[in-house]
């Protein structure tokens, strides 16, 4: 029927599947002549010409150089344009929001932190969110309205149902039931909400430790434990989006915790958390046990013990490993998953050290066997995380030609 546009086979949805293939490519290879492009995607040498032209003239793609070192005359080099869009991410927790903007092939090219310390916020949160947006932006040198996509990561999650935060009484200000259509009506771009252990296994698929795994458990510990649940490629967010709140998990070697939404805590968080590691230190009889934030502390003494062989360090070490094996056990006897990642800066201060007690461990008290490793992606993983997040849409939306 003339007219009609986007069936599967037609001429145009064959092109959109050639041109998405191609901006694929250059986003992993980086810049490429005509020919490689071909290569890669196995189009004749006339088609490949005819995709950049017209990928060049939507603006998704731009000459960057020519090619050098090889006989005969310099080929041009295509490379995604990296102002064809922009996506943002913010990380949000009690005592700051960190946000940031990458363009479209995935730099960061803005980035601002906000202070919201307190129990009461000095303001209400859409202008702490916008607040945290804006000064992203501005450092980017761009406008609000040049977002195309914001992903926002918060400890708990949004009850689908209700749209309220559960499982995360600590974060103030963000528990109104308006609150994600205030936040909705103040800013221009479609938004997202994401738990924030979720996003950091988003950054361990796409770009660490995790990337070619389709089943896996991410443990995240730094002021709360959580734990991400990645089956079959997608992420498992559970009935009210509270899927791997493991914080919350009764375990052995603690009393039981009763009414945890109020106390905030469970049997594993006081188990393996992170305001467990000073505690257990001077129960062992280490000196010098570093005060501040629990996170910052644990992963002070964790580090320090990784580097003793012997002694009360030691000590503290493995009996640390039998703690987070002894949660993660329920988890991979349920799951099964090919792998496990720690991450967060109490178990990645441990190290390769820490990882093999907990491996060692773990084989004695599950009868599953997943690897486990630590997480590669330390810097803000889940900023990152968000990053790459409104990334995967905003390309699926801007990269598409078929229309």
């Amino acid at each position: 029927m003339a007219g009609t546009a986007g069936t599967p086979g037609t001429p145009r949805v064959l092109r959109a599947m050639n041109d998405r293939a191609a901006l694929d490519l250059l986003l992993e290879h980086g810049p490429l002549s005509r020919t490689r492009i071909g290569k890669l995607t196995g189009l004749s040498k006339p088609t490949a010409s005819q995709l950049l032209a017209r990928l060049e003239a939507a603006g998704l793609v731009r000459v960057t150089g020519t090619s050098e070192g090889r006989p005969g005359p310099n080929a041009q080099l295509y490379a995604v344009n990296p102002t064809a869009a922009y996506a943002a991410g913010l990380d949000v927790t009690p005592d700051r929001i960190r946000a940031a903007v990458a363009d479209i092939t995935g730099r960061t090219v803005g980035e601002y932190e906000l202070p919201t310390p307190g129990r009461r916020p000095a303001h209400p949160v859409v202008q702490q969110v916008t607040d945290a947006l804006d000064g992203a932006v501005k450092a980017a040198g761009l406008a609000r309205d040049d977002v195309h996509r914001l992903v926002i990561g918060t400890p708990g999650a949004f009850d689908p149902g209700t749209g309220r935060l559960r499982y995360a009484s600590h974060l103030p200000g963000w528990h109104s039931p308006t609150l994600l259509d205030e936040l909705a009506a103040a800013l221009p771009m479609p938004l997202e909400y994401e738990n924030d252990v979720n996003l950091v296994a988003i950054a361990e698929q796409r770009l660490g430790a995790a990337q070619g795994h389709a089943d896996f458990v991410l443990l995240w510990n730094e002021e709360g434990m959580g734990a991400a649940l990645v089956l079959g490629g997608r992420l498992h967010r559970g009935w009210t989006g509270g899927a791997g709140e493991v914080g919350f998990l009764p375990v052995p070697g603690t009393p039981l915790v009763r009414q945890v939404t109020k106390a905030n805590s469970g049997g594993y968080q006081e188990l393996a958390g992170s305001q467990a590691v000073p505690r257990l230190a001077r129960e062992i009889g280490i000196e010098d046990v570093p005060s501040g934030p629990h996170a910052e502390a644990a992963a002070e003494l964790l580090a320090r013990a990784a580097d003793h062989v012997s002694g009360p360090h030691r000590e503290l070490l493995a009996t640390y490993a039998t703690r987070l094996a002894t949660g993660l056990a329920s988890l991979v006897s349920v799951l099964d998953p090919e792998l496990v990642v720690l991450s967060g800066s109490a178990l990645t201060a441990g190290g390769e050290v820490l990882r093999a007690l907990v491996q060692a461990e773990l084989e004695e008290l599950a009868a599953a066997r997943p690897r486990l490793v630590v997480g590669d992606v330390r810097e803000h993983p889940v900023l990152r995380g968000a990053l790459e997040s409104a990334l995967a849409t905003t390309r699926d939306e801007v990269f598409d030609t078929s229309h």
